[in-house]
Formats: structure tokens, C-alpha cells, sequence
């Protein structure tokens, strides 16, 4: 046995030491640009909702519920397509979920009612919670490990931007004054071209080596990726393994055992602590996020849809983009965990300070300044290590339902949080609204330093606990 372990350890090393190529940006610009399109589908949505309040007669009901359905069928979307990847392969799902999200948003374009508009953002929410599941693992699976948190992180990072065009394009048509008919139907219909420049991409990715290998026993194909990825041979045994002659590895798991190793011991603490965390953190990113305008309208109630829209683009662009970019620099030199943990501490007093400072939410100024800090360190903290966590941590085998749950736990935080900011904002006003956000980033600091692990430099096996000696020549 210690030599099939020797030979599976050694079979990974080029794609483990690897120098970051073009094959790993491929990859990452793939997976990416699906991100690009999920932030900017999920929260060009607020805008919308403003506009549509007086065409469509919203009521605050139905203006919380357009502006959540989406993030409660992502959870559907999410766990579906994580578990479907653990049983048909990374390959095999790879693009559908981006191809439904690009169809739900040329539909709601087309929304001629409350009703319609509702039915079609499910169809967007399932893709967007497909891409959630799937981009991370995929990238995480090609990655070496010195740079994996970097490229993972860096998938990720692409929804700074995402986040950054919906209220830079709302804002655009409503300066130009593009009537307000045609121009929400033009910021929804956008959210399909990113992602219909991707479905080909996608389609033609290679299946990740760790899945061919650990999963299916193929030998052969996942040589031949390794090779793919990194110009060099996998070799065994000091031998370079080109299928021939080599028994197929034995997969380390029957399908019908994969819920119970997930389960089992470490790995249902770890799935508590990343979908918990993630959990925590979108009920605070998505409910503010979300209803950034609702917020400003309440800050400043004289102030146009226009100047809320240029603010919030202000507070995505100085504060939420950088901290996207700091969080993948420092990914494999801090750590996930460390970047986790006190993203929630700066968060919990950020929002805090909003809620406790008596004047923060009439002080434009105090209120903007605290508000952009927060944005920051949700950035550079646990929005992007929650992202990169469950690619790391589960065992290949389980990889894609681990994932797809805590991304599903997450889902479901924002649309929790997208829900009820409307109705808090009318109940307890902006600073109640920070007070439950500061609590529930305070539980975030505890859930991360009790339930996580450090994956940082280390092997996928390494990291995900997975036991080499369970595939054997």
C-alpha cells in the first residue's frame, strides 16, 4: 500500500509544483467571466426594482421578493449542480448553468408583469447557484498549490467588477435619459451577453485530473491533462505513465457512500463551518448589497435614483474592488483563514459603529465613510475566503457536493438578508438594520476560528484530509 501511495503523490506532483501558465488563466478567464455575470445579474436588480415600483405598481413585498428570488433558487441551482458534478464529472455540467443564466436574462428583459418578471429571475438565481458550485472546484482542481488561494480568489474577484457595471450602466442610461420603459429592460438584458461569451469556453474544458483519477480510475486521461496543464509527464514510480501498461487507479468512493463521508468526521464540522460562514457573510454583503438604494433613500430622502446610483458605484469602486484584489494578493501569504476571521472583526465594528454612534445614520459623511470601510474588509475577508474554502477542503470525491452545500448556505443567507432589508429599514430604520449585521458578523469570527482549518500551501490530499492509500495501483 505505501507504494501506491508514493506513486498517486508523485502522479499529482507537476500539477501540484507547476509554475502558474496560460493554461491555469484559461481556466481562470473561463470561470471568471461567470462571475463577472453573477454579481451583475443579482444586484442590478435594486435598481431595477426602483424603476419598475411605479410601471409595474410594486409594493414593498413584491419589491423584496424581486429583489430575493433569485439568491433562494441560486440554492437550488447550487446543490443540484455541486452534487451533479460529483456524479457525472466537472466536465459534463461545465456550461449549462451559464447558458440558463444567459436565457433568464434575455426573459426578464422580455417581463411584460410582476408574475413574468418573478418566474424568469428564478431561471437566472438556478445559474447564477450553478456557477457558485462548479467555477471554484474546476479552478481549484487545475491549480498548483502555491498559488491555488491566488486563482481561486482571483475567479472570485471578477465579481468586483460585475459589481462595479450594474449601477456604472444604470447610471449611464439614466444620465443619458434613456426612458425609464426601455432602460431597465436594457440593464437586465445586458447580464447575458458575459455569459453567453463563455458557454463555448466551458463546453470544451478538459475534465479536471483530480476527478478522471481519484473518481473514475483513468489513468491515462488524467496523464494526459496533467501534461495538458503544465508541459510536463506524470510519472510513477520514476516511470512517465501514459495509460499503457498501468492498471486503472481504484475510485476511492461508491456514489451511494458520498453522503455519509460527508458526514463523517472531519468533514461535517467543516461543512458547518464553511456554509455557516458563508451563510453569515451574504445575509450582511447581499442585504446591503442589495438594497443599497433603498439605504440611501433613506439616508438622503431628497436625493435623486441617479445620485444614489453614483454613490453606491463610488463605494464599489474605492473600497469593495480593492478589497477583492488585496484579499487574492495575500490569499497564499496570510492565509484563508487569518483573512477570514478578521474580515468579520473590522465588519462586526464597522457595522457597530453605524449602530452605537449616536448621529452616524444623519452624518452623511461619518455614515458613507464607515459604510466603505465595511465594504472593504467584507471584500478582503470572508467574501472571497468563503468562495475559496470549499474547493479546498473536501476530498475529491465529495469536492462538488461540499461546495455546491456551503454555496447553497450562503444562497440562502443572501436571500434572507435581500428580503427582510426592506422591511427592517422600515421597522428599525437604517441602524437597526447595521446592529443585526454587526451581530451576525461577530458569529461569523467565532464559527471561522472554531470550524475551519488552514489549506494554505498545501496539496489538495493534504488539505482535504484525503487519504492516498484509498487509491491504489
Amino acid at each position: 500500500m505505501a507504494e501506491g501511495v508514493a506513486s498517486i503523490t508523485e502522479f499529482y506532483r507537476p500539477l501540484d509544483e507547476a509554475e502558474v501558465g496560460r493554461k491555469h488563466w484559461l481556466t481562470v478567464f473561463t470561470s471568471g467571466m461567470g462571475f463577472f455575470t453573477d454579481a451583475y445579474d443579482l444586484f442590478i436588480i435594486g435598481t431595477v426594482t426602483v424603476i419598475l415600483t411605479p410601471i409595474f405598481r410594486l409594493n414593498t413585498n413584491q419589491i423584496s421578493l424581486l429583489n430575493s428570488i433569485s439568491l433562494l433558487a441560486s440554492v437550488l441551482g447550487a446543490f443540484t449542480f455541486g452534487k451533479l458534478m460529483d456524479r457525472l464529472g466537472r466536465k459534463t455540467v461545465y456550461g449549462l448553468e451559464v447558458a440558463l443564466l444567459a436565457v433568464g436574462a434575455i426573459l426578464t428583459a422580455l417581463a411584460w408583469n410582476f408574475e413574468s418578471l418573478f418566474i424568469f429571475r428564478i431561471l437566472v438565481g438556478i445559474g447564477v447557484g450553478g456557477d457558485y458550485a462548479t467555477s471554484a472546484v474546476i479552478t481549484s482542481e487545475y491549480a498548483n498549490k502555491k498559488s491555488r488561494g491566488r486563482l481561486v480568489g482571483t475567479v472570485f474577484a471578477m465579481q468586483g467588477f460585475g459589481l462595479m457595471a450594474g449601477p456604472a450602466i444604470a447610471a449611464i442610461f439614466l444620465g443619458a435619459g434613456v426612458p425609464n420603459g426601455i432602460a431597465w429592460r436594457l440593464m437586465l438584458g445586458l447580464g447575458a451577453v458575459p455569459a453567453l461569451s463563455v458557454v463555448y469556453l466551458r463546453r470544451k474544458i478538459r475534465e479536471t485530473p483530480r476527478y478522471t483519477l481519484s473518481v473514475r480510475g483513468d489513468v491515462a486521461e488524467t496523464a494526459k491533462t496533467v501534461e495538458w496543464v503544465t508541459g510536463q509527464a506524470s510519472t510513477v514510480n520514476g516511470q512517465a505513465t501514459t495509460g499503457k501498461g498501468n492498471r486503472p487507479v481504484a475510485p476511492i468512493a461508491a456514489t451511494s457512500d458520498l453522503r455519509k463521508r460527508l458526514a463523517s468526521k472531519p468533514y461535517l464540522l467543516r461543512l458547518i463551518g464553511t456554509a455557516g460562514s458563508w451563510f453569515l457573510m451574504d445575509i450582511a454583503f447581499y442585504g446591503n448589497s442589495v438594497s443599497s438604494p433603498l439605504i440611501l433613500k433613506q439616508l438622503q430622502p431628497h436625493g435623486s435614483l441617479l445620485s444614489h446610483t453614483l454613490i453606491s458605484l463610488a463605494i464599489f469602486t474605492v473600497a469593495a474592488v480593492p478589497g477583492y484584489w488585496v484579499a487574492v494578493w495575500l490569499m497564499d501569504r496570510l492565509g484563508r483563514k487569518r483573512i477570514q476571521w478578521q474580515g468579520f472583526l473590522v465588519m462586526t465594528l464597522a457595522f457597530g459603529g453605524i449602530w452605537l454612534i449616536p448621529g452616524a445614520v444623519k452624518n452623511t459623511a461619518l455614515f458613507l465613510g464607515l459604510f466603505a470601510i465595511s465594504y472593504f474588509f467584507i471584500e478582503f475577508g470572508p467574501n472571497e475566503t468563503t468562495f475559496v474554502f470549499p474547493s479546498e477542503i473536501f476530498p475529491t470525491s465529495i469536492r462538488g457536493m461540499g461546495d455546491g452545500i456551503s454555496a447553497a448556505g450562503g444562497k440562502f443567507g443572501a436571500f434572507l438578508g435581500a428580503l427582510f432589508v426592506p422591511h427592517l429599514l422600515k421597522s428599525v430604520g437604517i441602524s437597526g438594520v447595521m446592529g443585526v449585521m454587526a451581530a451576525v458578523s461577530a458569529v461569523g469570527i467565532l464559527l471561522t476560528l472554531v470550524a475551519l482549518p488552514e489549506p494554505m500551501g498545501q496539496t489538495l490530499e493534504e488539505a482535504s484530509a484525503e487519504d492516498p492509500s484509498s487509491l491504489t495501483y
